[in-house]
């Protein structure tokens, strides 16, 4: 079973609008004990996000981190330098802005209540974000938010939920019951027992690192046929 994003995300959803000031975002933030908010539009479709880092920008404005030469015939460079001056206007728009969407990060990332868990931990992990919007995939509208410590209970299944999608995976694999062991315990699964071929092992233990709920394999299945060991080329 694969856990989406319905299934572990609070349904209701810290928000303001684009005018939000700059006194409403600390005070929303401290209120509901969170790192960030979503900017909404008028149809309360998210728009962009702003955190505590956004609001920080403040505290750092006119402080140069130093800079990075614009303009070099080598165009790596060239394109390199734009980026950096492109990343100051914003931060020099975030520490000027008053209100919610002046400072914000846009476009806002989301995610909707079919994507996959390990897919919106992947867009956090990539993004360095610790939450977010979650939409409805029909209208756009926010329908909650999804936090970095409501990924965390995906590692928490019983393990008898783990072991039951391992088995399942050894049925889409066409392996025969009983050839290969499984052991869980604490998220960490461990193979074992024999299969027919080589081939087999491989795509086995890379459907078991996709389960929800799996921090590790260890072991592997033995096998009777080596089917990927390379043939001698004949000798001429």
């Amino acid at each position: 079973m694969t856990i989406q994003v319905k299934d572990i995300m609070g349904r209701v959803a810290i928000a303001v609008g684009r005018d939000a000031s700059f006194a409403d975002l600390v005070t929303t933030m401290r209120r509901f004990k969170v790192g960030a908010v979503t900017v909404i539009d008028a149809d309360r479709r998210p728009v962009g996000l702003v955190s505590e880092d956004d609001l920080l920008i403040r505290e750092t404005a006119g402080q140069d981190a130093g800079g990075v030469p614009f303009e070099c015939g080598f165009s790596g460079v060239l394109l390199g330098g734009l980026g950096h001056r492109q990343e100051r206007r914003q931060e020099r728009r975030k520490a000027t802005g008053t209100v919610a969407g002046e400072i914000m990060t846009s476009p806002a990332i989301t995610v909707t209540t079919a994507t996959p868990a390990r897919e919106a931990a992947r867009l956090m992990h990539t993004h360095r974000i610790k939450q977010l919007p979650v939409i409805d995939a029909v209208t756009g509208r926010i329908a909650g938010t999804v936090h970095q410590r409501d990924l965390l209970k995906v590692f928490l299944r019983p393990e008898e939920d783990v072991r039951r999608d391992v088995e399942l995976s050894l049925r889409r694999l066409r392996l025969p019951g009983g050839q290969v062991t499984v052991a869980v315990e604490a998220g960490v699964v461990t193979l074992g027992g024999e299969v027919a071929r080589r081939s087999q092992v491989a795509p086995l233990l890379e459907a078991v690192r996709e389960i929800d709920g799996v921090v590790d394999v260890r072991g592997a299945p033995a096998f009777r046929s080596d089917d990927l060991a390379r043939v001698p080329a004949p000798y001429l």
